[in-house]
């Protein structure tokens, strides 16, 4: 392969790893099979929603704001990511900052470009969405608190706009928003532990740099309990099908999310929890295929 090509390789490759190309895909087979099997009506097959050009540009759009997101936070954030993260800024580092930025409004551009086929209020919504991922990379991600809730409804978004393009409004849904919530606000404030060092020589008043590690802790002991009661809820109040298993290895999860927090005082254990929680995520959206497994069978049968 010629240097060229392999810069050019490289630079795909830092460009794919800026965007988190891994986590838009997870998003959008969560945003898929949410339509699939909890959100959209029954009575529509699988190639129903599949074959949706509405849906399919909304997840299309939802994606293409989510990677210039990205982009734009890590610009912001490049200082900070040398000392938290020295590797990731050396491959982000082979994509230059105009190109970033080049990519960022292309970015932005084809997403509103394509919602307008939609229609007009997803115009407004994906507009919405950019502005609010932009002014909290730029300003309020450095707000006490304030920075980790923002960043968690910028993360539910997505599901929002999905809830919202099929009507569908019913308490389950509502309670499982209540459950990712939590789940991703104990996540970002976890991660918040992970980059102390940078968050605190740049200044971010982030709550452990502000009121200090164990102050943090006690926070997300309560986030965690409060976790625990909305799994309980699920369980007790909605019929989930299979995916009730889930939930209670949930529970015992929750237990050990507890005594790891209170044990963790480095980085790299911090790291570990971070990304134990990503995982917790990630099989909660394949255990929507558990809900109702007859469903599953019917739509597939179907298509």
């Amino acid at each position: 392969m010629s240097s060229s090509n392999k810069s050019i390789v490289y630079k795909l490759v830092g460009l794919f790893v800026n965007v988190r190309g891994y986590n838009i895909l997870v998003i959008v087979l969560a945003q898929y099979l949410a339509s699939i099997f909890i959100i959209s009506p029954d009575y529509l097959s699988l190639r129903d929603v599949l074959f949706d050009l509405n849906l399919f540009l909304i997840v299309f759009c939802t994606s293409l704001v989510i990677a210039s997101g990205y982009i734009i936070n890590s610009f912001y954030d490049s200082e900070k990511d040398i000392i938290n993260k020295p590797l990731k800024t050396y491959i982000d580092n082979t994509v230059s900052p105009q190109t970033k930025l080049s990519v960022y409004f292309i970015l932005n551009f084809l997403s509103v470009i394509l919602a307008s086929y939609v229609s007009f209020r997803a115009v407004i919504f994906f507009s919405a969405y950019i502005f609010g991922i932009w002014i909290y990379s730029h300003k309020l991600k450095k707000i006490t608190f304030l920075g980790n809730i923002i960043a968690t409804l910028l993360a539910i978004t997505p599901f929002f706009a999905v809830f919202v393009y099929f009507k569908n409004f019913e308490k389950v849904i509502f309670f499982h928003a209540i459950f990712l919530f939590l789940l991703i606000l104990i996540r970002e404030i976890v991660k918040d532990l992970e980059n102390l060092s940078g968050d605190f020589a740049l200044d971010y008043k982030t709550l452990p740099v502000k009121y200090g590690e164990k102050t943090t802790k006690i926070i997300l002991s309560i986030l965690i309990g409060l976790a625990l009661i909305s799994n309980l809820l699920l369980i007790k109040y909605f019929d989930l099908g299979y995916m009730d298993y889930y939930f209670y290895v949930s529970l015992i999860g929750f237990v050990i999310l507890f005594l790891l927090i209170w044990n963790s005082n480095q980085k790299l254990q911090f790291t570990l929890i971070h990304n134990l929680l990503k995982l917790v995520i990630v099989v909660g959206v394949f255990s929507i295929l558990l809900i109702d497994v007859d469903l599953v069978l019917k739509k597939i049968i179907n298509f």
